[in-house]
């Protein structure tokens, strides 16, 4: 009735193919961050951005161009000459050049100087969040491929015990409960490896992504590179005014405040009038030949004094003052909650490796013998491969999310405390 028994405990399948080189691409966490700065398309296409900004402040710091006119007559009627230009002829020369007063070049530099600082901080800012997507789906991938080769493996052994009671019942061996119960089992375990692989899917997608390749990824990680992340020894409140240095997007709330400032700056200016400066030559058209004159211009600011303007740009400085003061308080309470959370998973992980995960090892081998021995019923034996199984799924997510949560709080401090 049992001799299937002899393939059961006989197969020992491998955890999954290791793919061929020229089919994925193995990398360590350094390799991607690596790969990652250099191919991300996002990260290229703000560098341009960051070009654009610093080519704005060039053309802030240009002078403006002189005018120049010139008029000559197009007929002179006591010559009967066409276009005289000569000494007897008509010609008038203008020059003029644009004097800006009240500092407004200096305050369009400061403006665009600000502007420029802003797009390098939304670079870091992407950065930032892509590379805490990208580590994310990194250890995410390599852990749920940890769980899938054992439930490869799960399945090829339950597949075997399947065929051969199926051998048994046509025998009348066994009875049919026995066997739906055991495909049951195995229709379970399928599905939860399923889902693992849309899982992978997804990750891959991201991954490939970010790194802008189109070979699948396979995470390389060392048993010295997951010890880094542990629990910082500095004070909670140390930590919150780290994050208030060094947070991308809080230095950008604050450049947009200062370029509010600016433009205030910029628009009080504005209001007073510039100065246009010009001189003259007229060959024969004034009083006195070559007649040679100086002129002068300026705007008189009677009904526009930029009023709007300056209420507008007035107003736009209150508004960012209340977002950076809440992006404050929203960073204070980010990262004592990423804290906790990195406390809480890390009790819990303690709580259950070492000496919990290898009994649960040594069980799975024990099933085995056991229920070849006749010491466990069937019953006990499904139900002990669907506890070791759902332990193993959750004990890899839970060290997936231990390592989220660290680089979550990398993220949430603008820094790099765990590398």
């Amino acid at each position: 009735m049992r001799f299937f028994l002899v393939l059961f405990l006989g197969l020992v399948p491998g955890l999954l193919t290791r793919a061929r080189a020229q089919d994925s691409l193995v990398l360590s966490r350094r390799q991607a961050d690596s790969l990652f700065l250099a191919n991300n398309l996002l990260l290229l296409a703000e560098r341009f951005r960051v070009d654009a900004s610093q080519a704005q402040l060039i053309q802030a710091r240009l002078y403006d161009n002189p005018t120049v006119g010139f008029e000559i007559s197009t007929y002179n009627p006591d010559r009967r000459k066409v276009l005289d230009v000569g000494s007897q002829g008509q010609t008038i020369v203008t020059i003029e050049q644009l004097l800006y007063t009240a500092g407004k070049r200096n305050k369009r530099i400061a403006l665009a100087t600000e502007a420029t600082r802003l797009t390098e901080l939304e670079l870091l800012d992407l950065l930032r969040g892509l590379r805490y997507e990208l580590r994310s789906r990194f250890y995410g991938l390599y852990f749920a491929r940890q769980t899938l080769a054992r439930f490869t493996q799960q399945l090829a052994t339950l597949q075997t015990t399947v065929d051969g009671y199926e051998r048994e019942y046509t025998r009348n061996n066994v009875s049919l409960r026995e066997v739906l119960r055991l495909k049951a089992l195995l229709f379970q375990l399928s599905n939860d490896r399923t889902e693992i692989q849309l899982q992978l899917a997804d990750d891959q997608r991201v991954l490939q992504t970010l790194l802008s390749v189109e070979l699948p990824i396979r995470p390389m990680v060392s048993d010295e590179g997951l010890p880094t992340y542990r629990l910082p020894t500095v004070p909670d409140d140390s930590l919150r005014q780290l994050a208030l240095q060094h947070r991308p997007d809080l230095r950008v709330a604050n450049s947009l405040t200062r370029q509010a400032e600016l433009n205030l700056n910029l628009q009080r200016a504005l209001a007073r009038p510039d100065v246009r400066v010009g001189g003259t030559y007229d060959q024969a058209g004034s009083y006195v030949p070559h007649y040679v004159g100086l002129g002068l211009s300026v705007d008189l600011p009677v009904f526009n004094r930029n009023q709007g303007a300056i209420a507008a740009a007035r107003s736009q400085i209150g508004y960012q003052q209340g977002l950076e003061r809440q992006r404050v308080i929203q960073i204070g309470n980010e990262v004592m909650a990423s804290l906790q959370k990195v406390r809480a998973v890390e009790q819990q992980l303690q709580s259950v490796t070492g000496r919990f995960t290898n009994q649960f090892d040594e069980l799975n081998k024990g099933v085995l013998l056991s229920f070849q021995k006749g010491n466990i019923s069937l019953i006990e034996f499904v139900d002990l491969i669907e506890t070791y199984n759902e332990s193993l799924r959750e004990l890899n997510r839970l060290k997936a999310d231990r390592v989220s949560t660290y680089e979550e709080l990398n993220y949430l401090l603008g820094l790099d405390l765990f590398n």
